[in-house]
């Protein structure tokens, strides 16, 4: 995981977004995803914090050289703004960055915006190119506008966690997942919004929430429960409603996962693999619906032939006769990842105190893009040159800065 070294930025007026410039008054996870990917393609991204700390994410941990981890993810190529939002002089100047944005974006908690005059209706009043996007936690209308939603909350009114975990007991998916299926909605959100923006000239708000956006996540299970009368079960690291599709200990004991995803690869599996080809014919596994029914006989079979082979032998034949497999990696090896290391998938970003980290490149590759990788922004490191470009000099700020405006 060391990373490559720095390489020179991209010019950003060679990158698909330059010229695009984002207000955000963003926190945690879900609105700094989504702004974040829209500065890694060029957009000028000028992120507005709280006087005094800033967004409460750069609290979570103090795992990377003292930052939050969840910050540094999330925030790389941005401008940091302080500004007090609750007064006149702190609104007067968000006025007047909104007055050159294309886009605004915001996760306040539910009736912030609309007590600071920032809900979609107003701003299209006063700023009508801009594109607002809003993400809440469960719409801002409805039954629960009002009600504050956290991904593990979400995770549970969905049902994800009813679906996560072993039959003994539920858990939590171990990311952020609902922030993050938000983030990326209101990155295509946006992106479609400017698209309609350039080529229709009609300006349309953005509004996602957690809840909807972890809904459509959660179609199929929805669909299966719907139709079967019950909801797929807890399998652990087995397949609910696949088989075989699973994790097995080896010889050496590490745990190794195989997916028979058709009748050509379990009869490869049956043959070539637990060399007992009889089994295409036993009636306990004929189908894939027979074989999820047996799945405890099935199991046995399998996890007999793989206490008989080292992980990297059994993983070896599976790749031979086409069976899809993988080694369960922690995290750390997952780090050193081949995939990552053989297609350089990793750069360095400089971080508050002066040290660099790596990060991943974005996972969408535009031919003859190479994305900004910018440093993560201390809180508030910006502000003098952003509003002095607003036309606001030395002493002004200053005095904003001293009556802790800004």
């Amino acid at each position: 995981m060391a990373g490559s070294a720095p390489q020179d930025a991209p010019h950003d007026d060679a990158l698909p977004l330059s010229g695009v410039t984002v207000v955000s008054i963003e926190q945690a996870v879900a609105a700094p995803f989504a702004t974040r990917q829209l500065a890694d393609l060029g957009a000028r991204v000028i992120k507005v914090e709280r006087p005094g700390g800033g967004d409460f994410a750069r609290r979570y941990d103090t795992t990377v050289h003292g930052e939050s981890s969840y910050f540094v993810w999330l925030n790389r190529s941005k401008e940091s703004v302080t500004l007090d939002l609750k007064s006149g002089r702190g609104r007067a100047v968000l006025d007047e960055l909104l007055a050159g944005a294309d886009v605004f974006v915001q996760n306040l908690a539910p009736g912030a915006t609309d007590r600071l005059g920032l809900g979609a209706a107003a701003l299209a009043e006063r700023f009508p190119s801009l594109v607002p996007c809003t993400i809440s936690g469960y719409g801002t209308s409805g039954p629960w506008a009002d009600r504050k939603a956290y991904d593990l909350l979400v995770q549970c009114q969905t049902g994800l966690v009813s679906l996560t975990g072993s039959a003994r007991e539920a858990a939590r998916v171990g990311v952020s997942i609902a922030d993050i299926a938000a983030g990326m909605y209101a990155y295509s959100g946006i992106l479609t919004a400017l698209y309609t923006r350039a080529v229709r000239g009609t300006v349309r708000a953005v509004e996602v929430s957690l809840f909807e956006a972890l809904a459509e996540w959660m179609s199929q299970p929805a669909y299966y429960t719907a139709h079967s009368g019950a909801q797929p079960p807890r399998a652990g690291t087995s397949h609910a409603t696949i088989a075989p599709y699973g994790t097995w200990t080896a010889a050496d004991g590490a745990e190794v996962l195989l997916s028979v995803q058709n009748e050509r690869e379990w009869a490869a599996l049956c043959r070539d693999f637990l060399d007992a080809p009889g089994l295409t014919d036993d009636p306990r596994f004929a189908t894939g619906s027979d074989r999820v029914r047996h799945r405890p006989e099935l199991d046995a079979l399998i996890a007999e032939r793989f206490a008989a082979a080292d992980s990297g032998t059994a993983m070896k034949l599976l790749d031979a006769i086409g069976i899809a497999n993988a080694p369960v990696n922690d995290v750390g090896q997952f780090l050193e990842h081949p995939v990552l290391s053989g297609r350089d998938r990793w750069r360095r970003v400089g971080i508050p105190g002066g040290h660099t980290v790596p990060a991943l490149l974005p996972p969408v590759d535009l031919a003859g893009v190479a994305p900004r990788m910018g440093d993560v922004p201390a809180a508030g490191e910006h502000t003098a040159p952003v509003l002095a470009a607003l036309g606001h000099d030395a002493a002004a700020v200053e005095a904003l800065r001293a009556a802790g405006v800004v």
